[in-house]
């Protein structure tokens, strides 16, 4: 099993989880981050850490969220691995309670 990174993050970019990974599964693209599922070691520290819950079990998808384990997959194949955390993007604050963003999606 991984975890997965859902729409929660688009828009806001919080890299809190990354300072606790010990595997360097995060990928960051422009307003998002993932996690690759294939290094994913499924350690649990991330999800506490990441301040508008974006993080969430591969078993705890529900079926309309399926989507989000190819995403997260997809998209760590063609963005880098971040390991060190930065500042939230600068509207972070503004889009952390909205919910459907994932026509926000930067690639």
């Amino acid at each position: 099993m991984t975890y997965v990174v859902n729409e929660n993050c688009i828009r806001c970019k919080y890299t809190d989880c990354v300072e606790v990974c010990p595997a360097d599964c995060f990928h960051e693209g422009p307003n998002m981050l993932v996690i690759n599922p294939g290094e994913c070691i499924d350690c649990d520290l991330c999800v506490p850490e990441c301040p508008p819950e974006a993080i969430q079990a591969e078993g705890d998808l529900s079926d309309d969220q399926q989507y989000l384990l190819g995403l997260n997959a997809e998209l760590a194949g063609l963005w880098p691995v971040i390991s060190s955390s930065k500042d939230p993007l600068p509207d972070a604050e503004a889009w952390i309670e909205r919910s459907g963003k994932l026509a926000e999606l930067e690639r």
